[in-house]
């Protein structure tokens, strides 16, 4: 499929391509250069307006009278699709976000499989009957909330495309679509994908465009009846008010200070590949990155040399070149993670990834940087950088351990490092995070499993049959028959 397969400088509304309505567009930027990659359409209110109308269509149209069964089946041919164009995606995303091939090929994988698992998901969401009085029978219903909007940010914008729009679909509804104006060729390239999978014009509609413009249309929509949000917890407050104002809900996955905790008992070998990779993944621009690793003192002198040693074999460089780290989304990104280094420069700093020779002088590469003996309460500690950046902090038992995991204002992710079966169990009952692993991080990505967090981190839960939950409404049916 060739590069004109989809126009960036359009909105998808209705099924069609159109132009943004005040005919605008914004320059789409290459992390890896700094150079201009494409210009997207600047999307505003009335185009998003123009959206909200067309999923309504699709509503009391073909997608609305759609089967739940032929549901699956049209999202099981957009995942065979996705399939088909892999290495496309892939390339427009490591392009697009700046991450290697390797990582933004995982992510057009995982993309399909959120499509699969939906796919397969349609028509096994089930209601129930309910003992009541005598003369009656009871029973409720799931149904679709009707028309969903979905903000997603510029990290991961294919794999949250996959758990939000498309348990959305899985469960009837239609879609209004705004992607980060950062990043969102892969969303573009989805529209078109799902276009051609046969997926009912009006079903998914994309519109582009600035946070400010684009976002707010769609969060203040009165014809939106829920709104699913990945990114800053200060977006999400404008976000969450809005949903308010419109009685609507809202599912906000906003961001993380995430822990991994090594006990002195931890096989350091089968740990120290998630200790090092889930902080600087994507260049450490991921909301469940693990940016604090908590060490027991017994092991805290060994296991840092561990992690130091590891971080000086990083190589970052170009998107293209698949190295292990590629540069950060923008130059106001890279200001703000440098802004956190200069105020911690008199601090611990243990070790450094290397910079490719030879690298785009437009670029926005930073070395992912580690810092050890951090204490609990400094803002290496407090903070999400949303960067390559990791703190160590010492702890002495348990009770320090929680203490410092669960003092933070978020509550997203955490892992647990350790022999221990009884410890494991106290541990994970205490921690306060929406996920919580055992000898691991992350569980290979886990379409299946609920995801979402507690605190500053949001609140509702994407992936797995609670994220089909999520974007239904139960209906209650009591009959009296006598």
């Amino acid at each position: 499929m060739s590069d004109t397969w989809f126009d960036a400088s359009k909105c998808l509304i209705g099924g069609k391509w159109v132009a943004p309505q005040g005919g605008e567009t914004l320059s789409l930027e290459n992390p890896s250069t700094g150079e201009e990659l494409s210009r997207i359409a600047r999307g505003q209110k009335a185009d998003v307006d123009a959206a909200v109308h067309a999923a309504e269509a699709a509503l009391n149209g073909e997608w609305g009278a759609m089967a739940a069964v032929d549901r699956g089946r049209v999202l099981q041919r957009m995942s065979a699709a996705v399939l088909d164009k892999v290495d496309h995606l892939a390339a427009l995303e490591a392009a697009d976000v700046g991450k290697p091939l390797k990582q933004a090929r995982a992510d057009a994988i995982a993309l399909a499989r959120y499509l699969e698992f939906y796919g397969g998901a349609c028509d096994k969401i089930h209601g129930e009957t309910i003992p009541y009085l005598d003369g009656y029978t009871v029973y409720t219903l799931r149904e679709p909330h009707g028309v969903t909007g979905h903000i997603v940010p510029w990290n991961y914008p294919m794999q949250i495309i996959g758990r939000s729009v498309g348990a959305a679909l899985a469960m009837g509804n239609a879609t209004v679509l705004k992607p980060a104006e950062e990043a969102c060729l892969t969303a573009l390239a989805f529209g078109a994908i799902a276009t051609e999978a046969g997926l009912p014009a009006g079903a998914l509609n994309i519109v582009p465009g600035l946070g400010a413009e684009a976002g707010a249309a769609l969060s203040n929509h009165t014809g939106i009846h829920h709104i699913s949000f990945t990114g800053s917890v200060a977006t999400g407050e404008l976000i969450q008010a809005a949903a308010a104002r419109n009685v609507i809900p809202v599912t906000l996955e906003l961001g993380g200070k995430s822990p991994q905790i090594v006990f002195d008992d931890a096989d350091l070998e089968a740990a120290l590949p998630f200790l090092v990779n889930a902080g600087i993944q994507n260049a450490g621009q991921t909301c469940s990155a693990s940016s604090r690793i908590l060490m027991q003192r017994g092991i805290y002198e060994k296991l840092s040399v561990m992690m130091a040693a590891r971080y000086k074999e990083l190589v970052v460089g170009p998107a293209e070149a698949d190295l292990d780290i590629g540069p950060l989304i923008s130059a106001r990104q890279k200001d703000i993670v440098e802004g956190f280094i200069a105020a911690a420069k008199p601090k611990n700093i243990l070790a450094q990834a290397q910079l490719a020779e030879g690298l785009p002088i437009g670029g926005h590469y930073f070395a992912p940087t580690l810092y050890g003996s951090i204490s609990p309460d400094d803002p290496l500690a407090q903070a999400e950088i949303f960067g390559p950046v990791q703190a160590i902090i010492p702890f002495d038992d348990e009770a320090d351990a929680l203490k410092i995991a669960n003092g933070t204002a978020y509550g997203l992710v955490a892992s647990i490092w350790t022999r221990d079966g009884a410890r494991q169990m106290r541990m994970a009952k205490k921690l306060r995070a929406g996920q919580v692993f055992i000898n691991n991080y992350g569980a290979g990505g886990g379409v299946e499993l609920p995801f979402g967090g507690v605190g500053k981190s949001g609140h509702g839960r994407e992936k797995g049959f609670e994220a089909l939950y999520g974007f239904s409404t139960l209906k209650t049916v009591a009959a009296h028959h006598g």
